[in-house]
């Protein structure tokens, strides 16, 4: 793993993991960095026979939870440990081809299937999250969620959260809280973004302060892993004929 990712799994791991914020480039491989933890516990918790939604991911557009979605299925198919490990997808958006399986392809996304057997990972999104919590027809999802089930909450792209937005989203993660029954650090919570962070110890200090608003959890300063980076002029130099001329 790169080094903001081995920093990651060390916070996340099932054990004793910590709220994190992820704040590194495009194409890092932020996504690795919560989902193996993630996974990993989901595979503990099916070995002792645990059943319920054990991590909500959560996306503010569709196509980016579609294409996790197909991650998630190809990891867990290329993987025999994970073995029975099931992942869904509820976006709210309508499925011309539902999926009443995992396959190497896709999740399950048939919402009759989620609902009949939920699932141990559920992608979805913050508006549709408000609506699986409160219709009565779709309770079934949370039928084995009592309390501390749910062990993991992942936020993708946390910057795209703000202003009225990050309003709706705090307020989610609080009703969220409450009705599955996930109050203080029993429900770890986490934030990805590729334009997060910077140099300033004040800039730094305001992110991990609006996380802990949002999250309703508290974020300490190690919480935030970026990126080491070095200059342009240093790379070269230590990687090219270039300092010799």
């Amino acid at each position: 793993p790169y080094r903001h990712q081995e920093k990651a799994y060390e916070r996340l791991q099932p054990g004793s993991p910590q709220n994190t914020l992820v704040a590194t480039g495009t194409g890092s491989g932020k996504t690795e960095c919560f989902l193996l933890p993630v996974l990993e516990h989901c595979r503990q918790q099916l070995a002792i026979g645990q059943k319920g939604i054990k991590a909500i991911l959560i996306y503010p557009m569709n196509a980016l939870a579609t294409d996790q979605a197909n991650r998630i299925a190809q990891l867990v198919h290329d993987s025999p440990e994970l073995a029975g490990l099931r992942a869904g997808l509820y976006v709210g958006a309508k499925d011309d081809d539902p999926t009443i399986a995992m396959s190497a392809e896709g999740v399950i996304t048939d919402k009759g299937a989620l609902q009949k057997a939920p699932p141990d990972i559920l992608l979805t999104n913050y508006k549709q999250l408000d609506y699986l919590l409160i219709q009565p027809q779709v309770q079934g999802l949370w039928a084995h969620n009592t309390a501390g089930v749910l062990r993991y909450l992942v936020v993708d792209e946390f910057h795209t959260f703000d202003g009225a937005q990050g309003t709706d989203l705090a307020c989610l993660i609080r009703r969220l809280r409450d009705r599955l029954g996930c109050p203080g650090d029993e429900l770890i919570c986490v934030g990805t973004s590729a334009t997060l962070g910077g140099p300033e110890k004040d800039s730094k200090v305001e992110i991990l302060r609006y996380a802990g608003e949002i999250f309703a959890s508290r974020f300490e300063p190690n919480a935030l892993i970026e990126e080491d980076r070095i200059s342009l002029a240093t790379f070269f130099q230590d990687n090219t004929d270039a300092g010799e001329e």
